[in-house]
């Protein structure tokens, strides 16, 4: 069977993500090159469920990586994914975030472009 039609005509659990992104069929079932992107978030995003809503968004979008909080009240993380799915998610961290918290400003550093995903989902890290 088509990667393509795989990915579309099979309800997609999480044990089928995982077997897709372990085999590289959810790769080629993408369009555009594969990105990394690191970010930190600033403003009022810690106590107000950034982590959860950060996480939440990223299934939804269907990107990769994890999100942490720092211990100067900043948000961090990495994404990974198809090129408009993490520029997705990068538009989500600058402009939305969690319903009460407060973004002054998002910065995002060591972009690039990679041959596979390093992780297998989303997660929040302690």
């Amino acid at each position: 069977m088509c990667p393509l039609l795989l990915a579309v005509a099979v309800p997609r659990t999480p044990l089928l993500s995982l077997l897709l992104l372990r085999s590289g069929l959810a790769a080629m079932s993408t369009a555009g090159p594969l990105k990394s992107v690191d970010y930190e978030v600033f403003g009022r995003v810690q106590g107000v469920c950034f982590r959860m809503y950060t996480e939440g968004e990223a299934k939804k979008i269907g990107v990769v990586g994890w999100v942490k909080n720092t211990n100067k009240g900043t948000v961090t993380g990495q994404v990974q994914g198809p090129e408009e799915k993490v520029n997705s998610m990068k538009s989500w961290l600058s402009k939305v975030g969690s319903p009460s918290s407060r973004i002054d400003r998002t910065d995002f550093s060591n972009e690039k472009t990679i041959s596979k995903l390093e992780y297998s989902n989303f997660s929040i890290r302690y």
